[in-house]
């Protein structure tokens, strides 16, 4: 191989990418272009001189590969001239029109021009196209570029302006050619039925193939089904499924006639790997790992999910995922990027090329009464600020995290532990009791006319954030004791429960009980639990967009009716939420 020269082993990369996406190499000696639906032909003549490559589809010629050695790649947009002076040249023995497809490759790096665009521009691929996709492209009389033209002027009845103004310049930047696009909207203002009715445009009048609606978290798929499922649009009296097929991604299969995919970062990863994921593994959102492993190994091409399966791809809480290890799952496909997040920060941003078609913050939303405001009051423990120490001659409560076995061992020796250290290696029940009990004997100032007829102060509807699925245990044994209630009094929902969490769920956004709920990441993001009035932090978080999307999830408006179905004695509409800060998440923000 030391031997070979540079050009020889680009030609033998592009050979290997050409053979995995299904085309049938010919020298130009041996010309048989009936062998296959795509045969790439080396070598071939033209009235400018040997192209390298030239790609014939259904015995047609398409297109045109120009191999360049690697030490070139970064000039390789320089000989784009060159390759253009081969699509539009004539070959030898054939009366062929401009060869719309071009390429310019050295086997590690792939550019692409589609010269059928109204604006020909070239971009990176991670590999070449599929015979059988370039048949397609030929046979429609408009690239999706041009189909993206027919986009009709959007219909504003039952859309917010936030919405109207983000689904009309997110065409306008598809229209430019764009490849990325960031949408900002607070939560609470509805991103995901936004992104819904853009994609409902893209496959009704632009033709769209495929579109991915990705996520990074098993919960956030489950919701953006039943979003597809309830959507309706408003030129048309039947749900977007029974228009268009949507398959949210379970297992390795992918249905070849859905148009719409629904799946994990994790798990498209892992398809592309050709490796089994467990469940379990989207539990978590990948960013929030305390152990990130180094480096996640390169994706190679997959020949039933090819680079171009999809032509959009909505990325949901796009501030999170995407970057270091999980960013080439995106850099695989050849397809518009479209982002939806509460809280970009520059990071995502900069990734989405500074494109940020719309900005709605919460402060807007709150304006616009679309969401409320909130207040914050903060509980201050020694334990928490500080840490404590262990005394020595203290029995301290030692646990194994995931059977919870309790064994009670002498302290023979002083040990300080920090508050990231505690509830996880240590155990201290009396600081969550503290926190507990200052929170209850506060509530009654915080919302002060909440009594029934009986004079029972009612809790509001509380979401508790807790550091894990043990600390969350301890501190529903705690609230059930400080408050003398019973079990369904307060629930955990995260995935490590008995009961269906997505039951427990439910119960907390319809019913009376549960009052108060304790989560660790399953609601930490894009759950609508509008009756929603009081967040109690018990919590760190890593980053303050995590902060933000937690916040979030109190700024749902409802109406006076709705929020007395769940508590009856509250005597006005919603108008802000309250955060019980007992960590100082707040004050480190």
């Amino acid at each position: 191989m030391a031997n070979q020269n540079p050009e020889q082993i680009a030609r033998d990369n592009i050979d290997k990418q050409l053979t995995a996406c299904g085309w049938i190499i010919q020298s130009i000696k041996q010309v048989n272009l009936n062998a296959g639906i795509g045969v790439a032909v080396k070598e071939y003549l033209t009235d400018v001189g040997p192209a390298d490559y030239v790609l014939f589809v259904e015995g047609k010629p398409s297109g045109v590969i120009e191999a360049k050695r690697e030490e070139e790649a970064h000039k390789i947009n320089i000989h784009e001239d060159q390759a253009e002076g081969y699509a539009s040249a004539k070959l030898k023995h054939l009366k062929n029109e401009l060869l719309p497809f071009v390429y310019i490759s050295t086997g590690e790096v792939t550019r692409f021009t589609d010269f059928t665009d109204p604006k020909p521009r070239a971009k990176e691929v991670f590999s070449f196209h599929r015979p059988e996709t370039l048949r397609d492209w030929v046979k429609r009389d408009k690239s999706l570029r041009k189909r993206l033209f027919d986009l009709p002027i959007l219909q504003t009845e039952g859309l917010r302006d936030c919405q109207i103004n983000a689904i009309t310049k997110l065409e306008t930047s598809f229209k430019e050619n764009r490849p990325r696009a960031l949408i900002q909207m607070a939560t609470g203002s509805g991103k995901t039925f936004t992104a819904i009715t853009a994609i409902y445009r893209l496959l009704k009048y632009a033709k769209a193939k495929r579109v991915l609606f990705l996520v990074d978290t098993k919960n956030l798929g489950e919701q953006a089904e039943q979003e597809f499922m309830s959507f309706v649009p408003n030129d048309d009296n039947r749900k977007f499924t029974e228009l268009y097929s949507v398959q949210r991604l379970k297992s390795s299969y992918i249905a070849t006639d859905s148009q719409v995919c629904i799946s994990t970062i994790q798990r498209l990863y892992s398809i592309l790997k050709g490796t089994e994921l467990e469940e379990s593994a989207e539990e978590e959102n990948p960013n929030e790992r305390k152990y990130q492993p180094k480096e996640i190994p390169p994706i190679e091409y997959d020949g039933k999910m090819p680079i171009e399966f999809f032509d959009f791809i909505v990325i949901d809480e796009c501030h999170r995922s995407i970057y270091n290890l999980w960013k080439q799952v995106l850099e695989y496909y050849d397809a518009f990027e479209i982002g939806l997040t509460a809280t970009p920060d520059k990071r995502t941003i900069g990734y989405f090329d500074q494109n940020l078609v719309s900005e709605y913050s919460h402060e807007m939303a709150v304006a616009d009464g679309v969401n409320v405001g909130y207040e914050v009051f903060i509980i201050d423990t020694k334990v928490t600020l500080q840490g404590a120490t262990l005394w020595k001659g203290e029995y301290i409560e030692h646990r194994e995290r995931l059977s919870r076995k309790k064994r009670m061992e002498l302290q023979d020796e002083d040990e300080n532990y920090s508050k990231q250290q505690l509830d996880k290696d240590v155990v201290n029940p009396n600081q969550i009791r503290t926190i507990i009990r200052t929170f209850k004997e506060h509530l009654p100032g915080i919302f002060k006319e909440r009594y029934d007829k009986n004079g029972n102060f009612e809790v509001p509807k509380t979401l508790i954030f807790a550091k894990t699925d043990s600390h969350a245990n301890d501190i529903i044994d705690i609230v059930r004791e400080e408050f003398a209630e019973e079990n369904k009094f307060c629930k955990k929902i995260t995935y490590k429960t008995d009961e269906d969490p997505k039951s427990v769920l439910s119960q907390f956004r319809n019913d009376y009980h549960p009052r108060i709920a304790v989560t660790v990441d399953m609601v930490a993001t894009g759950t609508d639990i509008k009756p929603l009035e009081c967040l109690l932090f018990m919590r760190d978080v890593k980053s303050i967009n995590y902060f933000e999307q937690m916040k979030g999830r109190g700024t749902r408006t409802i109406d006076l009716d709705s929020l007395r179905k769940v508590t009856p004695t509250a005597k006005f509409t919603k108008d802000h939420f309250v955060i019980v800060d007992a960590i100082g998440v707040t004050k480190s923000r």
